[in-house]
């Protein structure tokens, strides 16, 4: 007797497509937040480098919410160590950039919260 076995490659891609998808997704979405820390990565040298040549904190917070185009400029925090007063020259100061982000958030609710968090430092001229 021969069975028949009409539609079993559909049912069995019907299976898969979603997990694919979700692999195709999270190789994006993991290539979106890399993307968010390279970009925070080079805001934060040239931010630091504005530290070192003596401008103020508010000129590096503005600099680095002004160059920030990935998100909310809101969301984005930079700390800086030590603060103006505090800065001599010949020592170091300090630019952290944080920004929250959240990795497959296709899923809505149950995405992953994730801190992209990166810093830089430089000699005070």
């Amino acid at each position: 007797m021969v069975k028949n076995e009409d539609g079993q490659a559909m049912v069995e891609f019907a299976l898969i497509v979603p997990l694919l998808l979700m692999l195709l997704v999270g190789i994006f979405d993991f290539g979106r937040v890399l993307y968010t820390h390279l970009q925070l990565e080079l805001i934060a040298q040239e931010s630091v480098r504005i530290a070192g040549l003596g401008q103020g904190d508010e000129a590096i917070r503005t600099y680095a919410h002004n160059n920030f185009d990935l998100g909310n400029p809101g969301d984005l925090q930079v700390s800086i160590s030590p603060e103006e007063p505090n800065r001599v020259s010949g020592e170091y100061v300090t630019v952290t950039l944080t920004f929250p982000e959240e990795i497959l958030d296709i899923l809505g609710s149950a995405a992953v919260p994730y801190t992209v968090k990166t810093s830089s430092t430089i000699r005070v001229e």
